[in-house]
């Protein structure tokens, strides 16, 4: 079994032939690490924190990376993008996250690269996500030659949330939380006014306690996931509050999944069949 210390190394020596390095920042606890060794690797005033801002982004998001890149002493450019304005991203097929994607790495070569004199970017991509056939982002970041080097070394969930840990980032117990549109059904138009809507609910829920949550998007129909060990208190002490919460983001109807929290459920079962 590869040790942490192997995976730390081999990610810092993935970077070290590069000057100066952007890193795709979204708040998660996958671009955090990378941001964090890429600044041992190079020195902070070597590295650049990219954040995506969008309707898609949760202002929690864009809070984390600003904790993160302060917490990791490096230089931080939020970075305004227009996805929406994409037809096939707004169409939200299973290639939704392609097309996010790409407006982010396309806004950061012709923004970003000569402005900050950057000799590579690099993106938080595990060895887990790697292997996922749920991820079209991944093609946008080959396409625009950005990095990989948590996937390339070898470096799965498990490791990275224990490298967090080590590296005592503010990000390292924060549960994952894939972009606002991931909550919506594909071939249902990803519009603002749901983006809002799936926002304010989510961080009424976790107001109420609950860390980890999505509110997918069925029209009228807020459905929630939730960790299966969360359900007896949603359903029973936290039920009413929850019900009023997620109404006043909008929603007429709410549900509580039995099934618990699914990853990737819109999504695979496109790609898999």
């Amino acid at each position: 079994m590869t040790s942490d210390a192997v995976f730390v190394d081999r990610v810092m020596a993935a970077l070290r032939p590069y000057q100066r390095v952007g890193v795709a920042l979204s708040g998660g606890v996958d671009s955090s690490v990378l941001l964090a060794l890429a600044a041992r690797a190079l020195g902070p005033e070597n590295v650049v924190a990219i954040t995506g801002v969008s309707a898609s982004v949760p202002a929690s998001e864009r809070t984390a990376a600003r904790e993160v890149a302060s917490h990791v002493g490096v230089a931080l450019l939020e970075l305004e993008t227009h996805e929406a304005a994409r037809a096939d991203y707004v169409r939200n097929g299973p290639d939704r996250c392609f097309h996010c994607r790409d407006e982010l790495f396309s806004r950061i070569s012709d923004e970003v690269l000569e402005r900050e004199r950057l000799d590579a970017v690099a993106y938080g991509e595990n060895a887990d996500d790697s292997r996922r056939l749920d991820r079209p982002g991944a093609r946008a970041a080959m396409a625009h030659g950005v990095l990989r080097p948590l996937a390339e070394a070898g470096m799965d969930k498990a490791a990275v949330r224990r490298v967090a840990r080590v590296l005592a980032l503010p990000t390292a117990d924060r549960p994952a939380s894939p972009c606002l549109a991931s909550r919506i059904p594909h071939f249902e138009p990803v519009l603002p006014q749901k983006l809002r809507q799936i926002e304010a609910a989510e961080s009424a829920l976790h107001a109420l306690g609950f860390a980890d949550c999505r509110v997918r998007h069925h029209g009228d129909v807020a459905r929630v996931e939730l960790p299966i060990e969360d359900l007896p208190h949603a359903l029973n002490a936290a039920r009413l509050a929850m019900l009023q919460a997620v109404r006043d983001a909008g929603f007429r109807f709410v549900t509580v999944d039995l099934a618990g929290m699914q990853s990737g459920a819109f999504t695979l079962p496109f790609v898999t069949r």
